[in-house]
């Protein structure tokens, strides 16, 4: 089964706000099986537009990634981020073809 990826670009505006929606999208995130791989850390952005955070989050195939997003869970989240964050959020289906060699 393929994995499923969400890749967020993120400009918090509302720290404390953001930081409910965080805390609030924990049990949809916990429900459909997702892993931070990636969460805020340092970047360079050699290429480009970026926005101040970015995340990467695992899913166990691509259904669960769409699952969680359309989920009553998230879309109660979310509701806390609106006016707290500009994101960008693209669930990307994973790869498992050849790599180079």
């Amino acid at each position: 089964m393929t994995k499923g990826y969400w890749v967020i670009r993120v400009d918090v505006t509302k720290p404390e706000r953001f930081k409910a929606y965080a805390e609030a999208n924990g049990s949809a995130l916990k429900k459909y099986g997702a892993k931070f791989l990636a969460r805020a850390g340092n970047f360079e952005n050699p290429e480009g537009n970026t926005r101040s955070r970015n995340t990467i989050v695992e899913f166990p195939s691509y259904k669960a990634a769409v699952d969680c997003w359309h989920s009553p869970e998230y879309q109660e989240a979310i509701k806390l981020r609106l006016d707290a964050a500009a994101m960008d959020l693209v669930i990307l289906e994973g790869y498992e073809g050849p790599q180079p060699s």
